[in-house]
């Protein structure tokens, strides 16, 4: 088979099966598949996220997590004083809350790509496992600082009245909320592969490779970098907002450094650099983790070895044992 229909044909089907799967769902009569899978959707934007500036651009971020809860909360809190009919702030600006989707989604992509400027221009400037540390650090700080928020349920987490209202789609329900996760996926990842073909795809891809010759050939290295840092965490807080809403609760756990490290397998799992790898590994991770707890309390004694052989024996991960790219990135 043409390395091309390897590549395509897979995603076909998953996109069909996807699609489909609300109605699968209601012939099997288990409605929290549909549940399950709007969770799986979230999870894998996050890991495409991730992809961006790991597989594509060699930013090994052990902090992303970071961004993803900065989004949920951004929801939450904008909903919490939306409900309550208070003011979030008054000075300098007044903002107001709100409990309307075509707001809160928006401002929690917008929060988390803020988030990312100011936290990518300091890490950035180093490379290397000081990076790591860094991204690590500042997650934590994010973290212990919402565990101080008391009035947004600090460590307890906040919940959420509801799920966000949405002009012409009804959000409670647990079909159309799924097809609003599955579109935003979609769009995100058909303009992932436009950004990653595009000259700044082709130019973060070269830093990855080569930084000094990208130097070498004139091109700011750390603007392209941040940029690329910024628009993934901007994805990641989107990603943030859908979470908040499809658990209608939120937690300092969500940008803990351990979510981090699952995200990050799940790029690994699926296939990094590939785009479509982190949607399949995210998938499996976890289905898996679904089904084996289901099995036994110590479900991972089964995952780790699993993951382990997959990294060790795959290296394009899931995605590049399907479609038999070998390389990622390829």
């Amino acid at each position: 088979m043409p390395v091309a229909s390897r590549k395509w044909v897979p995603l076909a089907v998953l996109a069909v099966f996807l699609a489909a799967l609300p109605g699968i769902a209601e012939m099997l009569g288990d409605r929290y598949l549909v549940s399950l899978f709007s969770r799986l959707l979230i999870y894998a934007l996050v890991a495409v996220s991730l992809d961006l500036i790991l597989g594509y651009g060699g930013m090994v971020s052990f902090g992303h997590a970071a961004f993803f809860g900065v989004g949920a909360y951004t929801v939450a809190i904008l909903s919490f004083h939306g409900f309550e009919g208070t003011p979030f702030l008054e000075w300098p600006l007044r903002i107001e809350g709100s409990t309307n989707a075509l707001v809160t989604l928006p401002a929690a992509a917008l929060c988390a790509a803020i988030f990312a400027l100011i936290i990518g221009s300091l890490s950035l400037r180093t490379t290397g496992m000081h990076f790591i540390m860094i991204t690590l650090a500042f997650a934590q700080m994010l973290y212990f600082l919402y565990i101080s928020l008391e009035r947004y349920g600090g460590d307890d987490g906040l919940s959420l009245y509801s799920r966000n209202d949405l002009p012409g789609l009804d959000l409670s329900d647990d079909g159309n909320f799924y097809y609003l996760c599955l579109g935003v996926l979609s769009i995100s990842l058909f303009l992932g592969e436009r950004l990653i073909n595009s000259r700044f795809g082709q130019v973060i891809q070269g830093i990855r490779e080569n930084e000094r010759r990208m130097l070498a050939l004139g091109f700011p290295v750390y603007r392209y970098r941040l940029a690329c840092f910024v628009i993934a965490g901007g994805i990641a807080g989107l990603g943030g907002g859908l979470i908040a809403n499809q658990t209608e609760f939120v937690s300092p756990g969500l940008m803990h450094w351990t979510q981090s490290g699952e995200i990050l397998v799940m790029v690994l799992l699926g296939g990094m650099g590939t785009l479509f790898g982190p949607l399949l590994g995210a998938l499996v991770f976890l289905l898996m983790e679904e089904i084996l707890t289901g099995i036994t309390e110590h479900w991972m004694v089964i995952m780790g070895p699993f993951l382990i052989g997959v990294v060790l024996y795959t290296r394009g991960g899931i995605y590049g044992l399907i479609t038999g790219q070998e390389k990622a990135g390829g």
